[in-house]
């Protein structure tokens, strides 16, 4: 398994992330666990921040907190001066909770409720990203009720597709995001957004996709917009102060995976913007960027406890661990590879190809195929990397299992930022009628 961060084998023989013994982890905290590498999400943080500052561009980076959204995570990229992309009242609540400032955050969504649109007003959020027009009428009613004016970005889709898994790919013209260029409804919007009293349309919002590994599709992305851009300023006497180019850019998984570094992305990006904005926008406009998976994605490793196993002769060997498809559907929903190893025993050489089940029941609760292993044993830890990104805020309650905790180390010291869910957790929000609970048992 490839070592992100901080991670390394030991003198023990065992993984060891932010100067924590793994084996230490599961005593204190139990399994599943994921495990958070503190350092290497402000390393990725300073990574943008340091690679935009380079590029003399006003800008701002915005953490995509779908990717791993809790109070802990939310309080670290305050800390690290980046703003935050929301898109749920879910995601909203806990980034206000945390303290996060209103005046940062971002609110995307293609199906805001009116409960969310009202919430983020009252909360006096920076921008919302508006995606349609019925969203557009409701903002600009309930801002013209409560007298306010509140900031948008409207989101274009440019006509781009990334090469990426289909279910992630959302910069091409069938898309249940945005308003389309092409079709001329992005333009209509422009005209509509820019002629309301409540809405202060600073600009465009562009996503194309994610886990992108080249930057042509960024780049084209950027030209798109800014020919879009020219057509609005000739046609409607309308600049944008803001371009939001989104998220996407990918990390190492596997193997195969083949990302740049940040400062490439960042550096692709804004020399397009230089190139196709400067010679109409003598004022170049502030970029905006998205990452999530990019800054979380490859510090969280996942910590299982093996159990049973089931050997078939000729087909193939089995390893069950105490986890599966509740903690990380990924596999389940995009056929996504990993990288797993034994953190107990780091040192000990692979003796067999194996593949590990998770414990759910449903023969697709497969987390890793075809992987090499020494020989596990009851008991024995299986650490798997790059689970930071969309297993925690993903993760489910079927079957009935609890979610797992959730710890960042750094320094050689563990903090728990997500207990485990307890089995009243579980029935917490079960009602059980009046009608139903006075019948008899059946005996």
């Amino acid at each position: 398994m490839y070592l992100h961060g901080t991670s390394k084998i030991n003198s023990s023989g065992h993984l060891e992330i932010g100067g924590c013994d793994t084996v230490d982890l599961k005593q204190t905290y139990g399994t599943p666990l994921y495990i958070m590498d503190e350092a290497l999400i402000r390393q990725r943080c300073r990574e943008y921040m340091d690679a935009f500052r380079a590029s003399g561009l006003p800008f701002q980076v915005a953490y995509a907190s779908k990717a791993f959204c809790v109070k802990a995570m939310c309080r670290l990229v305050d800390d690290e001066g980046l703003s935050l992309d929301v898109v749920s009242e879910g995601e909203l609540y806990t980034a206000l909770q945390a303290g996060f400032p209103a005046d940062r955050i971002h609110f995307h969504g293609n199906n805001k409720t009116p409960e969310e649109l009202e919430m983020a007003i009252s909360a006096q959020i920076g921008c919302f990203v508006v995606d349609n027009f019925i969203e557009m009428q409701m903002l600009q009613a309930l801002a013209e009720e409560k007298n306010v004016s509140v900031n948008i970005l409207l989101r274009v889709t440019p006509g781009v597709e990334a090469h990426t898994h289909e279910y992630i790919s959302t910069g091409q013209t069938d898309s249940k995001f945005g308003f389309d260029i092409g079709n001329g409804s992005a333009f209509e919007a422009v005209k509509q957004a820019s002629g309301s009293r409540n809405l202060k349309l600073l600009g465009l919002h562009s996503h194309i996709g994610s886990q992108i590994f080249e930057v042509d599709g960024f780049q084209l992305a950027v030209s798109r917009v800014a020919e879009f851009s020219l057509e609005v300023k000739r046609e409607l006497n309308v600049t944008f102060k803001v371009i939001n180019l989104g998220g996407g850019f990918g990390i190492r998984y596997t193997e195969g995976d083949t990302p740049l570094a940040v400062a490439e992305y960042v550096k692709a990006i804004t020399d397009a913007v230089k190139k196709f904005f400067a010679e109409d926008y003598p004022q170049l406009p502030e970029i905006w960027v998205e990452p999530g998976r990019s800054i979380v994605g490859d510090a969280g490793t996942t910590l299982y406890t093996v159990g049973t196993s089931k050997d078939i002769p000729g087909v193939r060997k089995y390893v069950a661990v105490d986890g599966g498809m509740t903690d990380n559907p990924r596999p389940a929903l995009y056929e996504s590879k990993y990288e797993a190893m034994l953190a107990n025993r780091g040192l000990d050489r692979a003796e067999e190809t194996v593949s590990i089940a998770g414990k759910c029941c449903e023969s697709g609760d497969m987390l890793i195929w075809d992987l090499e292993l020494p020989k596990a044993n009851s008991g024995d830890l299986l650490a798997v990397s790059c689970t930071g990104a969309y297993n925690y805020s993903m993760a489910s309650n079927y079957n009935r299992i609890r979610r797992p905790a959730v710890v960042f180390v750094q320094n050689g010291h563990s903090d728990l930022v997500v207990r485990r869910e307890s089995f009243e957790d579980i029935t917490a929000c079960d009602l059980v009628p009046e009608r139903i609970a006075k019948q008899p048992s059946f005996k």
